[in-house]
């Protein structure tokens, strides 16, 4: 019997990240402890060796992580060659992320070592993509990563080109954490796929940022947000919500296949939005997505998901709107890579199977006959 979208279907067994009653840990440490404690490169190493770090492995982790972060010479002269304006910046990503395969010499050496420095130099080299497009779109020069930043601290350094606040840069930190992983989704399921055919991880985390392009998937947040600009205002916010739900539209940012009592991460990054936009020009977003939230569960039951204000978030650290999917990627770059080299040491291929519902008994007819 089949299965629609493979809903409720357990594909395979994973270590990394469990979604059970509700509660999201990573590596059976719950989404709330990590991101009220931890820091993004803790939640990587977490996630790639399954443990926290100690004082001495962080310090070299993090030193490796920046250590890694420029791109090779070859891949920047080729992120200045692609069109850069009127593209989805997914589109670049993953153009420039499959690149790197070809200037790395381990990309064909499949030992669990050489994987994992793979694995690395992703993590390392994904956010100086997104920055480096940024900025060459808008007719400015690429910012060299910083040898002294932390990740998130690097990522808004090198994109505005100014030191980022410590408030911006904690924001940052904890929206990393929130989306690093979350178990057998759309792309994380197609990395393994892919890498299950024993092809390199560069195919797999292609592959994977081909499944986030999707707006089903990875764009909500920047729907969420075109929303509230045609909102406007928020005496506006009641007569759109309820002519969106008269004509059962779909409200983007509301509701989750995995979560029926709500999206644990949706908390934290509305707290970070309230302290963000609080006294800004950008507050009124902010109470236009409580007042959106209020309608949308109201009227239909739904509780707001991850990328509900993860909006408004990112729109108040002054991050252009069609960039929000590719951060949903640096971050998730991390998640990718713990289940791909996890499918690597205990290797299946994923071959599943389909319900044929097409005509049956037909017969070859002669072309003068049709």
């Amino acid at each position: 019997m089949s299965t629609r979208g493979l809903e409720g279907v357990v594909a395979t067994q994973s270590a990394v990240c469990s979604i059970i009653d509700g509660v999201l840990t990573y590596r059976g440490y719950e989404i709330d402890d990590l991101t009220e404690n931890a820091t993004f490169e803790e939640v990587v190493y977490l996630l790639w060796h399954g443990k926290l770090p100690n004082k001495e492995e962080l310090e070299v982790f993090t030193s490796q992580l920046r250590q890694n972060a420029a791109l090779p010479d070859e891949v920047l002269k080729l992120l200045r060659s692609l069109p850069l304006q009127n593209v989805h910046p997914m589109a670049v990503l993953r153009t420039v992320v499959s690149s790197l395969g070809l200037y790395d010499d381990e990309e064909p050496i499949m030992t669990t070592e050489a994987n994992q420095r793979k694995a690395l130099r992703l993590m390392a080299q994904t956010p100086t993509i997104v920055a480096a497009f940024q900025r060459l779109r808008s007719g400015e020069e690429p910012v060299a990563p910083h040898p002294d930043y932390s990740f998130s601290k690097n990522f808004l350094y090198m994109l505005k080109g100014v030191e980022p606040s410590a408030v911006e840069v904690e924001t940052f930190d904890k929206a990393m954490i929130l989306h690093a992983d979350h178990e057998l989704n759309a792309s994380t399921f197609a990395g393994r796929v892919t890498v299950a055919t024993l092809s390199d991880i560069y195919s797999g985390v292609t592959s994977a940022i081909g499944a986030l392009k999707g707006p089903l998937h990875g764009g909500a947040n920047e729907a969420v947000m075109k929303m509230l600009m045609e909102i406007g205002e928020v005496e506006n916010v009641e007569p759109y919500i309820m002519k969106k739900l008269e004509n059962k539209e779909k409200i983007m940012g509301f509701g989750h296949r995995v979560y029926k009592n709500g999206d644990p991460r949706a908390k934290h990054l509305r707290k970070m939005s309230e302290a963000l936009t609080k006294g800004t020009t950008n507050e009124k977003y902010y109470v236009m997505s409580r007042k959106v939230e209020e309608l949308v569960v109201s009227e239909k039951g739904l509780l707001p998901n991850v990328d509900f204000y993860s909006a408004t978030s990112y729109h108040s650290l002054g991050i252009p709107h069609d960039l929000f999917t590719p951060i949903f990627a640096i971050s998730r770059m991390s998640g990718w890579t713990a289940h791909i080299l996890e499918q690597y040491e205990n290797n299946r291929l994923i071959r599943p199977r389909a319900e044929y519902i097409g005509e049956s008994n037909q017969r070859y007819v002669s072309i003068e006959e049709r």
